[in-house]
């Protein structure tokens, strides 16, 4: 029997996915295991590997085009099994579909009316997450908030048990919590209602009793309704040719938007006068606004006869542009640095520290065999060490709590080619400096080839950015949050130093810390690095 296969949700904040490559074509034989495609998701791309036996029938979306989590992305089945049914099921449920909401609507608008409930201004509806790609239910493991606590966006609001794994979910909301709908222990299924977040004193009986009811406020039945009606527009517009309609009506001059449409517009600043709809009648939906590409006007060239017949010189050119799609990944780095910057108040602290101790003891280490240790690598031993010593570092801010990590996890800042991860090492402190290379060149090697996975990129406590090896003698750099501090490492130069008293031939590093004014004070910054220099300088002191 055939088997559909959806969109994997691959990470807990993943919305939609992009095919990147396609692993497997249109008649291979699958096994269990087998990769299918590699998946961009808003963190990295993945393989995803299938779960079924068979043949791949149908491929769903081509490589290069995006869809939310759980669209169909393939069927497997029997060689030669007849699948026109379930492909063309998709559709004809999607037809009818349309049809039974639209009545749905108007029967709880007409029926109902008196039991309607909206959702009151700024209260969000927090549902089960989807935390793992096979997860379909979650239990409630352990609520960190309880109802009445203020909660802030990226607050941790509970522990949800998975099938895989007991992880952390944290709030994308701030208000309080209004209401809890699973108790500890309690399981239910993804996107069942987990809690009420909103304004303090917001009344939420009306629509706690709706959720009780197994009812859906009338707003997002209505924004269910418009997905449905739009995805049924995309699988049409699919089978037929397309023709261009302008969706303005000339004689009003109304535009004919669908809300959703109109929202991702303001969001973007797009203006809907420019958009031309693909949708029923000329209709402007989601995906035309999405796919919209402004038009570049080049101004044209006045000339005025009475100017004086000196000709002034004017360069002759075309004005060339190019868009990029921005990838999921470089989507999350830009939300997450903004967010960081504006949020953590950055100061920055440099010192320069001398390499000469620390070059000759990498030479001799490098003597021993099957060993490699890198200059970065003895920074990371040596922040480890000095994060023990200053634990004050090494802590995350909380709006009711400052949490002090006594585990060291650094984060080594790798550059990809979409944009940056930061692979993690756990209890660095513990580790050697052989080991911290071996496990570096591992994670860089996972990174730069896309293999690197989701646990791999959590946990850091503190992050380590090295350009020295680009020649970059000194830089800042954007704190990793929840992160309180960043080092950033240049490069090693040789220039005149001054020694006992004499000018002489040296070498040195600059390093510059930027801290989060929230919890680490300037001279708790000053008196790490000074920790710090003290390692690097003195490298045998990091045996003791």
């Amino acid at each position: 029997m055939a088997e559909v296969i959806t969109m994997p949700r691959l990470s807990d904040t993943m919305t939609e996915g992009v095919v990147a490559t396609w692993l497997k074509k249109v008649g291979d034989k699958i096994s269990e295991g087998d990769i299918l495609a590699e998946i961009e998701t808003d963190k990295a791309t993945m393989e995803f590997e299938s779960f079924h036996s068979g043949t791949l029938l149908y491929i769903g979306l081509e490589e290069g085009e995006a869809a939310p989590v759980d669209s169909l992305l393939a069927i497997i089945g029997n060689e030669g099994e007849d699948i026109s049914a379930l492909i063309n099921g998709v559709s004809v449920e999607k037809s009818s579909e349309k049809e039974d909401v639209k009545s749905e609507v108007e029967v709880v608008a007409k029926n109902d009316s008196n039991q309607e409930v909206s959702i009151p201004k700024d209260v969000k509806i927090v549902t089960m997450p989807r935390l793992s790609d096979t997860m379909t239910e979650g239990t409630v493991a352990t609520w960190i908030k309880k109802v009445g606590d203020k909660v802030e966006e990226g607050d941790i609001l509970a522990e949800i048990e998975t099938d895989k794994a007991t992880m952390e979910f944290e709030s994308f909301q701030s208000g309080t919590l209004l209401y809890i709908g699973i108790n500890e222990g309690e399981s239910a299924p993804v996107d069942s209602i987990l809690a009420i977040v909103g304004p303090e004193g917001t009344n939420v009986d009306g629509l706690v009793a709706s959720v009780k009811a197994g009812k859906n406020p009338l707003e997002e039945r209505e924004i269910q309704v418009e997905r449905k009606q739009e995805s049924v527009q995309e699988k049409v517009i699919e089978t037929m040719p397309q023709t261009v309609t302008v969706s303005e009506n000339t004689v009003t001059g109304r535009v004919f938007v669908s809300p959703l449409a109109r929202k991702i517009a303001t969001d973007k600043g797009v203006n809907l006068a420019d958009v031309s709809g693909t949708g029923e009648n000329g209709r402007i939906v989601k995906r035309d606004v999405e796919n919209y590409v402004p038009s570049v006007k080049v101004p044209s060239v006045v000339s005025n006869t009475n100017v004086s017949s000196v000709k002034t010189f004017a360069p002759a050119g075309e004005v060339n542009i190019e868009e990029v799609k921005n990838s999921q990944m470089r989507k999350t780095i830009a939300r997450r640095l903004a967010e960081s910057k504006f949020t953590a108040p950055h100061y920055y602290l440099t010192i320069e520290i001398s390499m000469d101790e620390a070059m000759a003891s990498r030479k001799i280490i490098n003597t021993l065999p099957d060993t490699k240790v890198s200059f970065n690598d003895m920074v990371v031993k040596a922040c480890a060490m000095a994060l023990k010593k200053h634990p004050q570092v090494n802590t995350q801010w909380k709006d009711d709590v400052t949490v002090i990590n006594h585990h060291v996890n650094i984060g080594v800042a790798v550059a990809v080619e979409d944009g940056l991860v930061v692979p993690v090492l756990p209890f660095t402190d513990q580790m050697s400096l052989t080991q911290i290379g071996e496990k570096v060149k591992e994670l860089a090697v996972k990174a730069k080839t896309k293999k690197l996975q989701p646990a791999e990129m959590d946990g850091s406590t503190f992050t380590v950015s090295n350009l020295g090896m680009f020649g970059i003698q000194s830089f800042t750099s954007i704190i990793n949050q929840p992160n309180s501090a960043i080092l950033s490492v240049g490069a090693i130069e040789e220039k005149p130093v001054v020694k006992n008293g004499q000018i002489v031939v040296g070498n040195t590093m600059t390093v510059t810390l930027a801290c989060d004014h929230r919890t680490v004070d300037g001279a708790t910054g000053a008196q790490f690095l000074q920790t710090l220099r003290s390692y690097i300088e003195n490298p045998v002191t990091m045996l003791a």
